[in-house]
């Protein structure tokens, strides 16, 4: 299933329905009857449940001078200790204010976000006061539920003002995409249990302890929701222990199922059911030089992988990367390969990549620009593919190879020509919107910074040439006209900025 056929529960305008308590389905396990809850307990989870409102601001790629659209929505959190909440990272995302309430409390409390982790849709919240919760449950955390198994979700979701728990069971465990960021898979457990607009962030809770975040649904199914497991959770909340989040590590090799018998007798494989093709290893990454495209790869830390690129973890079938997803920058992994019919081992060592965010949606930061002349130069990330929407097929090439072609290694940022405004100056200059640039005065473009030194430098040939990708001709500015045509369209399309050049801070991706 591709991403956007997810949907974030959290800030999405969809109609209210109403929260009923589900049954145990008819015909199934005994597992799937949960205990009843004790009144006094049930009502110590409720209170550390709280409702989350937020103000957000979201950048506005389209006109990056601009300060973006404000909007708000509201989701949910739980307490886990002492003054720590713990919420999805969608709720909270480009949230210039936010405010908590306590279960039956019209009091707002201001609060701030201390770690947010946007690959894995989590975040942890404090509050400027906390006096008003001390004395008020930590939620603890349990291991992954069983399928049949039933569980309580419990929330703020919309219909109502009040706390809303429902029931359902857990009908699957997978490794799904992660809508908010769109780019990244981990471990997730689906549930039939409604989980709708306000409910993300709330705890899933079975025999008393949280075994899950509520986040997303599925847009084309009825009563599917999903929730992160606490395999994620526990691997976010260790990470965040030094104050700060790394993000998650990558195995850089992408893998081919092998289940047909003649590709497994080419590759000299017995019919055991065992191995996957290496497709692609990623440059740079941490198999390259170790693994190559046409490998087996037959088992990831001493587990054996099936054709299908499964393997078993605490008695579930997830795929191979889930041994990766719960390690850290530095932590060593040992594969066992076959190449050319000769079985081989290799010990790796684990390491992000920075390089592929280029791939997810960035929150929380100001679109990065260089406006000359009417002019407007920005770094191509997602943020800025999914705004313009482009139809340059060079650039379509340069974004999906980006990593696969390394061109990461060339040029740390893709900077694209976004926008010409209309001047004298920029007259029959419309046709250059939309692509790649490949120089200015004669100097190779590997970043933003770059374009700024050049277009801005105080010593300037007669006349500014820029070249574009797959055009035959430069664009040509006299530089003697520059200044005065660069302060003339500012002023006449409300620009009070020429250019913005911070860079995102790790925790925005």
């Amino acid at each position: 299933m591709k991403p956007h056929l997810l949907i974030l529960s959290g800030f999405l305008l969809l109609p209210a329905t109403a929260q009923e308590l589900l049954p145990p389905p008819s015909g199934t396990s005994p597992l799937a009857v949960a205990p009843p809850v004790a009144p006094s307990e049930a009502a110590d989870i409720y209170r550390s449940v709280v409702r989350i409102e937020v103000a957000t601001q979201v950048s506005d790629y389209q006109t990056p001078w601009n300060s973006g659209r404000f909007g708000g929505g509201t989701g949910s959190g739980f307490l886990i200790g002492p003054n720590r909440f713990l919420t999805n990272a969608h709720v909270v995302s480009n949230a210039r204010r936010i405010l908590i309430n306590e279960r039956g409390s019209s009091v707002k409390h201001p609060a701030k976000v201390i770690h947010v982790a946007h690959d894995c849709d989590l975040a942890i919240l404090e509050v400027e006061d906390p006096a008003p919760f001390a004395g008020l449950k930590y939620l603890e955390f349990g291991d992954v539920p069983p399928l049949e198994s039933q569980v309580r979700v419990i929330g703020y979701p919309v219909g109502g003002d009040r706390i809303s728990v429902t029931r359902g069971v857990v009908s699957r465990i997978d490794f799904r995409p992660y809508a908010h960021s769109q780019v990244d898979s981990h471990l997730v457990v689906q549930i039939d249990a409604a989980i709708n607009p306000g409910n993300s962030g709330g705890p899933v809770l079975q025999d008393g302890k949280v075994v899950g975040v509520a986040f997303q649904g599925l847009r084309q199914a009825d009563n599917t929701g999903y929730m992160i497991p606490t395999p994620v959770i526990r691997r976010f909340l260790k990470d965040v222990e030094d104050g700060e989040y790394d993000h998650y590590v990558d195995l850089g090799a992408a893998e081919f199922p092998l289940f047909n018998p003649a590709m497994r007798k080419a590759l000299q494989l017995p019919d055991n059911g065992l191995g996957v093709l290496v497709a692609s290893v990623t440059p740079t990454g941490p198999c390259d030089g170790v693994l190559q495209a046409g490998d087996v790869l037959l088992s990831i830390d001493g587990k054996p992988i099936d054709n299908a690129g499964n393997i078993e973890v605490e008695g579930e079938k997830v795929v191979l990367h889930e041994i990766v997803e719960r390690k850290f920058q530095g932590d060593t992994v040992n594969l066992e390969f076959q190449r050319a019919g000769e079985q081989k081992q290799a010990t790796i060592t684990l390491t992000s990549f920075p390089a592929a965010r280029i791939f997810a949606l960035s929150y929380g930061e100001r679109p990065r620009y260089v406006f000359f002349c009417g002019l407007t130069f920005q770094p191509l990330d997602l943020n800025l593919y999914a705004t313009h929407q482009f139809s340059n097929p060079r650039v379509r090439k340069t974004y999906q190879n980006y990593v696969k072609d390394s061109i990461f290694k060339e040029r740390e940022d893709v900077v694209i020509l976004t926008r010409v405004e209309s001047d004298s100056l920029t007259s029959h200059l419309g046709e250059f919107a939309g692509t790649v640039v490949e120089e200015i005065n004669g100097q190779k473009i590997s970043t933003l910074d770059q374009v700024h030194e050049l277009l801005y430098a105080d010593d300037q040939p007669e006349f500014i040439t820029i070249k574009c990708e797959g055009s035959p001709r430069p664009i040509v500015i006299p530089a003697a006209e520059a200044k005065d045509a660069n302060k003339r369209i500012m002023q006449s399309n409300g620009i009070y900025l020429p250019y913005y050049l911070d860079k995102p801070s790790s925790d925005s991706r």
